[in-house]
């Protein structure tokens, strides 16, 4: 299993940034797949979820009504649009996904909110 993410970067606050993970190595439509993110100091925590057709969603509240997350079962990737950026999304984000049992993590992307 390999996830990879892309599309971080340094934004200000007030923007845009649409977050990819595109996954190889396990049959991509058959799992739901997760966003999280680690915050400087802080535990890793769930930001948002999909189930395997997309057709149920699940939002942190502090990213609730301002991000959209979504997939492309043909592309294998999953996405994340967050809107409105605020500092404290600042955070490393990470796409992950369960298979038999065992958790998978990909490398991470950098998302900094900063003027």
């Amino acid at each position: 299993v390999m996830l990879v993410e892309s599309g971080g970067g340094l934004v200000q606050p007030g923007g845009s940034l649409r977050l990819s993970c595109t996954a190889s190595g396990f049959t991509f439509s058959a799992y739901a797949m997760n966003w999280y993110r680690r915050a400087p100091g802080k535990e890793r925590e769930l930001v948002a979820s999909i189930t395997t057709t997309g057709r149920s969603t699940y939002y942190e509240d502090s990213v609730k009504g301002r991000s959209t997350i979504s997939r492309d079962n043909a592309q294998n990737t999953v996405y994340l649009q967050i809107n409105s950026l605020k500092p404290e999304d600042t955070a490393v984000y990470y796409c992950n996904v369960q298979v038999s049992s065992v958790r998978y993590w990909g490398q991470g992307t950098q998302v900094t909110v900063s003027s």
